[in-house]
């Protein structure tokens, strides 16, 4: 792979894609070329990196002749057409869709976690649920530390998780109630501004949803813990940007808060705000467009042995969806990087 690669963006006129090219921009990847790919409606468009406008392309079954790395967030119908060409074309996916997740055959990555698991590759990587991501990067070095049985979870997920359209709606239905007109829910099933949802993706015949069965699934495949259990709720609350969990977890070993706060101190990608008696605690308001998810509130679980409460809020479109992403690609070039020169033929 070329030290300096030719990168797509695929998807790049939605919420997430926007977010990917400016992450490349803000994170100095090396990108030598950039090629910007859309469906056949945002043909034409411009977008800014690096000073300079490209124009936005139609994907097409062609798209992928020299690209190196493509960054993936276009959903996962698209994931599955053209995601198997452009590894088949030589180019390594980073897949933002949940298409591959569970596939034995793709790493599926969070840098801070299980970034060796990218070697293994086999031109398809996936990227995380938004919501374990952000969970994860303050669970797994809990977990490392005493040894985490199972959680219990709510998360309070942004409306910039559905996408653009979403964030539209929620602006619009909180103009229409402050000018005292009917509400107009199009995106969601019920009214998003000043409600929340207990809905996140379709019902199971379990009764949870597929979002939030995700927690469990692929925290088991990131952490290589087959045994993690995860009872979750997902709820659609009315903030713009960045998801927020209420963890309670359960451990192998006793764990004092102050333990914990020092492995969350160290822990990367990670900041603690916890601070009560000065009102100190991660918002979804505050870590909107920042790099590093936050932890606060942690405390002692009064309901179960070895147990841990902590709220962690963090970017959904940046560690939940187009950093973690960059970050894979990073990763993947520094291993590139560290492969040894291949012998010459005598």
């Amino acid at each position: 792979m070329n030290q300096r690669p030719h990168v797509a963006v695929v998807g790049a006129t939605g919420a997430v894609g926007i977010e990917m090219i400016q992450t490349l921009e803000k994170r100095n990847f090396p990108v030598g070329k950039l090629t910007l790919l859309a469906s056949a409606r945002s043909l034409g468009k411009n977008l800014k990196f690096r000073g300079d406008y490209h124009q936005v392309t139609e994907l097409t079954k062609n798209s992928f002749k020299g690209v190196d790395i493509a960054l993936f967030s276009a959903g996962g119908s698209i994931s599955r057409e053209y995601a198997p060409i452009a590894a088949q074309a030589g180019c390594v996916v980073i897949d933002n869709s949940s298409a591959f997740r569970m596939d034995n055959h793709v790493p599926l990555v969070i840098p801070e976690i299980n970034a060796a698991d990218i070697a293994s590759h086999q031109g398809i990587i996936a990227n995380p649920n938004c919501t374990t991501a952000i969970t994860l990067i303050a669970l797994y070095p809990l977990h490392r530390a005493f040894g985490c049985k199972r959680i219990f979870a709510s998360s309070y997920q942004a409306v910039s998780g559905t996408g653009a359209k979403a964030i539209a709606e929620l602006e619009r239905q909180v103009e229409q109630v402050a000018r005292g007109i009917t509400v107009t829910p199009e995106v969601y099933p019920h009214q998003i501004a000043f409600n929340v949802l207990p809905h996140i993706d379709s019902f199971l015949p379990s009764g949870y949803t597929k979002e939030e069965m995700k927690m469990e699934n692929e925290g088991r495949k990131i952490m290589h813990h087959p045994a993690f259990r995860a009872s979750v709720t997902c709820v659609r609350v009315p903030v713009y940007r960045a998801h927020s969990v209420a963890v309670s977890a359960e451990f192998e070993k006793p764990v004092t808060v102050q333990a914990a706060r020092e492995v969350l101190k160290a822990a990367p990608g990670l900041q603690v705000i916890d601070e009560p008696s000065k009102n100190e605690y991660p918002q979804p308001l505050y870590q909107a467009e920042q790099y590093d998810c936050a932890v606060g509130r942690i405390r002692k679980d009064c309901a179960m042995d070895n147990g841990l409460c902590f709220w962690v809020s963090g970017d959904q479109l940046l560690k939940g969806a187009a950093l973690n992403a960059v970050q894979i690609g990073e990763a993947l070039l520094e291993q590139f990087k560290s492969q040894p020169e291949p012998a010459l033929a005598v």
